[in-house]
């Protein structure tokens, strides 16, 4: 079965690398001495370290805007918009947004940028670090139309970094349970936070429940277990592996891309 990631990325098994921002206006992290000049000149830095070392497609992501917003501020997507409005005549690759953690932020700036997918938590109900944590897909959803972004592909994270569902489910259950209600174009199964592995257990079951779905490895893949990971994933989403000595607060090292993907292009 051809899926739809083969069309988008031009390959099976994608690799999407994370461009993390750093800390934006409005977020307590920004300096307003270097300014947005700065935070430019590191996402180009990162971007093009990410797209020189062969990744398939970059995912821009506001990750240091600590701690997160569930309503995300305008000044925010402003200011992404900006950085992938300076980037875009050297993007080469397809991207997706991530505006943590705001599902209708993301589809905004996807419309305004040509992302081609969003990633965000759609469903369920959680108990999280950033308090009690609600969604509405459907109202995301009918957002996606009136925003005109009909044809950008929602990635829904079924395990919230740094959350529980409120109710005793399984992922397996909350997978199945996605799928019949939300049809989905993608499942991101994660680890606790950023760059804890992804249980490959677990990415097995999720495939093997819907298996006509996208499903994608969300945290932790390493050069020593993507072979693992990408037996049950159609893909991954990489970030704190490409950063230098594989810490998530730093900058991506294109030897650790280049490296990384190499083993990938081996094992597809």
């Amino acid at each position: 079965m051809k899926l739809w990631t083969e069309d988008v990325f031009g390959t099976d098994k994608p690799i999407i690398a994370m461009c993390h921002f750093n800390a934006l206006p409005g977020d307590p992290a920004y300096d307003p001495k270097t300014g947005m000049k700065e935070v430019i000149e590191w996402a180009r830095k990162d971007f093009l370290a990410l797209q020189n070392g062969g990744v398939d497609s970059v995912m821009f992501s506001n990750e240091f805007s600590l701690p997160y917003l569930t309503d995300v501020q305008p000044v925010t997507v402003a200011a992404m918009g900006r950085i992938i409005g300076e980037l875009m005549h050297e993007i080469r690759i397809p991207f997706g947004v991530n505006v943590l953690w705001d599902p209708k932020r993301s589809l905004d700036l996807a419309a305004a940028t040509g992302a081609k997918f969003v990633r965000e938590i759609f469903s369920g109900v959680y108990a999280s670090d950033f308090g009690l944590w609600n969604t509405n897909a459907g109202a995301s959803v009918r957002h996606q139309h009136a925003v005109n972004a009909e044809g950008v592909k929602l990635l829904f994270n079924i395990v919230p970094e740094a959350a529980v569902y409120l109710g005793e489910r399984d992922v397996v259950q909350v997978a199945k349970s996605t799928v019949f209600n939300h049809k989905p174009d993608g499942l991101c199964v994660s680890g606790l936070t950023a760059g804890v592995e992804t249980d490959a257990s677990v990415l097995k079951m999720v495939k093997n429940v819907v298996p006509e779905t996208v499903v994608f490895a969300n945290t932790g893949v390493r050069p020593e277990n993507v072979e693992e990971q990408l037996q049950y994933a159609d893909g991954a989403i990489v970030g704190t592996t490409f950063k230098k000595n594989g810490k998530f607060e730093n900058h991506v090292d294109e030897d650790r891309v280049r490296d990384f993907m190499e083993k990938v292009k081996r094992i597809r």
